[in-house]
């Protein structure tokens, strides 16, 4: 999205702010929020919490999401993302249980308590630092919202005004807990948020540190805390009027390591079954930010644009409580395991491939006479290569089994992750195509594409709890294409797309295999055909809102497949045509952004849509363009980077003493698509570097599937010259003597 820096900053420079929370009709809806947090489904049993267990049974239930600005969301972040609808925090606070609010009688900059009220105390700096941070919150929209339509907002519990707040942070009536409120108190308002502290204040009272871990607090005493909090929930079940819908929610973390919370809903359309919302597309996973929406929609009040989240919706199901109960607890032990090694399968990925290449490099010095050796040495060095190449996709693959259920989860992912490349490569060297210089590598390439495309088109579930996709823990997205796997299907689409043009353009008179120069004009033109087919296709399912829902991506695959389609044809690419080609992929995305913001439940395609029609996309691109920058800290991408660029230089590319022709030559020889495949993946790796917020990672995952592939190629061509007797192996000489030029 940083490419359209340029391109927005006019409009947006002198946009004005978004509108207020709009007036309309009185709330025609009664809503009460339990905010209890820190628990997980892990605290619920029939037997423990029966108050939850039964709202569970008689409502819907999902893993809720509470990632905020910060990796550990604390109580009060999560209160007042409630009260914004959009990732909010308490800056500079200490990860504790929210103040007491100030009280009638007491002193408050925003003004006096209503009587029988309360305020939340710091209101106007949570306010003006949440409006200056990237997501620039708008603390107080639900309450603000509420007040407009003529309604009242009860607070029970100090983290409660945080939520029901408005936008001077008063609430109507307060409560201090829920065993001094009353039936008549539950009447009084259509919204009423509670506070249900149990499981957090057994951390405190522990002498947990917030910022640490959680191991200290015993089970024991969690156990008490969950079994306290539902007496808590019990006691409001009793007293609210009939009608009235219940949203539970888990707010916060606990410690440093993120989980998945609990979130149900019981009331009108929420029967039993699981939660879900058009802002995860997933059954059983819900966002924090859903939950301001839900409320709008409960309450009946029109959602206002700030909020960006999407209301619960119910899926029902036919699975018993404990059943489904087993299935949320597994969800969350599933995004703890894939937390535990992602980070270090980058770093694993990466440095087997620098491995790989330093194999590669000492391999093709010692190639000597004798035949069996030399076969041997090759052959070895293609069949790893290709391992390599299918490793990115097989990490996909890897989420068809339940391998976080496992006593030891990270051996058996690596084993399965292998386990995946190894049948990817064995099925590129099963048949006659193995003798073919590119043939392996377009199998390795057309399965990565086509399982990302599938996946893609039938709910991303591949992509969710996965080495290379996104978890739901960081929250990032829920469906779609993440940036890596992005990446990953935009390379193999264009590897795919450049070798199978390899058929009809080997229907020339020219017998010379390199080369585009002597293919026919109808040879040209059915390649031109299969690249815009592929093409099309790739930009569908990456940019569509419905399957890839990808900004940067269309961005960045639209001039890619152009710059193909022209040097597969023997035109040349200058920088006129690329810039012109890159505008065509902007024009692009802002249709599909305009059509999607048409819709009754836009993405964020339709979201930035909106953004650039009320000015206020420059804030968007601007904070995409800071994380783009940032980016390069990632040192496990940017030293693999690096690395290949220097193999693709010295080893590949560049002629070397040990070889007269360089690798990536003699692959040049035996396809005459080999250089505009490189050449095209290059280009989508550095445009989608450009054009999106995780920068250099998008580069360095374009190279882990390009450049072992591109070694493959290379030493099948060499294979296939050595056996024709094309070119002679011949002994190293000594560095003293020898007399070659670096650029021979």
């Amino acid at each position: 999205m940083t490419l359209l820096t340029a391109v927005l900053a006019p409009p947006a420079a002198s946009a004005a702010t978004g509108p207020s929370a709009p007036r309309g009709a009185a709330p025609a809806g009664r809503v009460v929020i339990i905010g209890i947090p820190g628990l997980m489904w892990s605290d619920v049993d029939a037997k423990t919490t029966p108050a939850l267990w039964r709202l569970t049974r008689e409502g819907s239930a999902a893993g809720l999401s509470v990632r905020t600005t910060r990796t550990s969301t604390c109580p009060t972040d999560g209160w007042l993302t409630l009260s914004a609808g959009q990732r909010s925090r308490l800056a500079h606070g200490d990860c504790a249980l929210p103040p007491t609010p100030v009280l009638p009688g007491q002193p408050s900059p925003t003004g006096p308590p209503p009587a029988g009220g309360a305020v939340a105390p710091g209101w106007p700096a949570i306010k003006s630092d949440n409006a200056g941070t990237g997501y620039h919150a708008q603390i107080g929209l639900l309450g603000d919202a509420v007040h407009a339509a003529g309604g009242c907002t009860l607070a029970v519990g100090p983290g409660a005004v945080f939520a029901a707040g408005d936008g001077g942070g008063r609430v109507d009536h307060y409560v201090p807990s829920t065993d001094k409120a009353t039936p008549a108190d539950w009447a009084r308002c259509q919204l009423a948020a509670v506070d249900v502290d149990e499981v957090f204040r057994a951390y405190i009272d522990a002498g947990v540190d917030p910022h640490g871990d959680q191991v200290p607090v015993p089970d024991g005493k969690r156990a008490a805390a969950a079994s306290a909090a539902d007496r808590r929930v019990a006691q409001v079940l009793g007293q609210v009027p009939a009608g009235t819908t219940i949203l539970v929610a888990g707010l916060s973390d606990t410690g440093v390591n993120p989980h998945l919370r609990v979130a149900i809903a019981k009331g009108a359309g929420y029967g039993s079954g699981f939660l879900t919302s058009s802002a995860t597309r997933q059954d059983g996973l819900v966002t924090l930010t859903d939950l301001t929406s839900t409320a709008f929609q409960q309450l009946g009040l029109k959602e206002p644009q700030q909020a960006v989240g999407s209301a619960w919706r119910s899926e029902h199901s036919g699975d018993s409580t404990a059943k489904r109960v087993e299935s949320l607890e597994d969800e969350d032990v599933a995004a703890q395991a894939i937390r535990a090694v992602q980070t270090s399968f980058y770093w694993v990925l990466f440095a087997t491939q620098l491995v790989l290449y330093g194999i590669a490099a000492l391999a093709l010095r010692r190639l000597g006479n004798d035949t069996r050796s030399r076969a041997r040495i090759l052959g070895g060095t293609r069949v790893i290569a290709l391992l390599g190449g299918a490793a990115p996709g097989a990490s996909f693959l890897a989420g068809l089994m339940p391998w976080w259920r496992a006593p030891h989860p990270t051996p058996v992912l690596i084993c399965t992750v292998l386990g995946f490349a190894g049948l990817m490569t064995g099925v590129a060297l099963a048949g006659p195509w193995r003798r073919s210089a590119f043939m392996p590598g377009l199998v390795i390439t057309a399965v990565t594409a086509v399982v990302l495309a599938l996946d893609v088109m039938t709910g991303s579930s591949l992509q969710l709890n996965t080495l290379m996709g996104y978890t739901a823990l960081v929250a990032g997205r829920f469906y779609g294409f993440g940036n890596q796997a992005f990446a990953l299907f935009a390379v193999a689409a264009i590897l795919t797309a450049a070798w199978v043009c390899e058929y009809p353009l080997r229907h020339r008179a020219d017998p010379d295999p390199g080369g585009l120069a002597g293919a026919t004009r109808r040879a040209k033109l059915a390649a031109l055909g299969i690249v815009a087919a592929i093409g099309l296709l790739t930009v569908a399912v990456d940019g569509l809102p419905a399957w890839g829902s990808d900004f940067g991506g269309v961005i960045a695959v639209t001039p890619a497949f152009a710059m193909l389609g022209m040097m597969i044809t023997g035109k040349r690419v200058s920088p006129v045509k690329l810039g012109a080609f890159c505008v065509a992929g902007i024009a692009l995305v802002l249709a599909i952004s305009w059509w999607n913001s048409r819709s009754a439940n836009p993405t964020h395609m339709g979201r930035f849509w909106q953004d650039l029609m009320d000015g206020n996309a420059w804030d968007v691109v601007t904070r995409k363009f800071d994380a783009m920058l940032n980016s390069l800290g990632y040192w496990p991408f940017t030293l693999a980077l690096a690395a290949a660029l220097v193999f693709l230089f010295f080893v590949l590319a560049r002629p070397t003493r040990w070889r007269a022709v360089s690798l990536l030559h003699r692959a040049y020889q035996h396809s005459r698509t080999m250089r505009p495949a490189l050449i095209c993946a290059l280009a989508v790796g550095i445009i989608g570097t450009l054009a999106n917020d995780s920068g250099v990672v998008i580069l360095s995952v374009a190279f882990s599937l390009a450049t072992p592939l591109m070694l493959a190629a290379g030493v099948r061509s060499l294979e296939i010259d050595l056996d024709a007797g094309t070119e002679q192996p011949r002994p190293r000489a000594p560095r003293a003597a020898s007399t070659e030029s670096p650029s021979a």
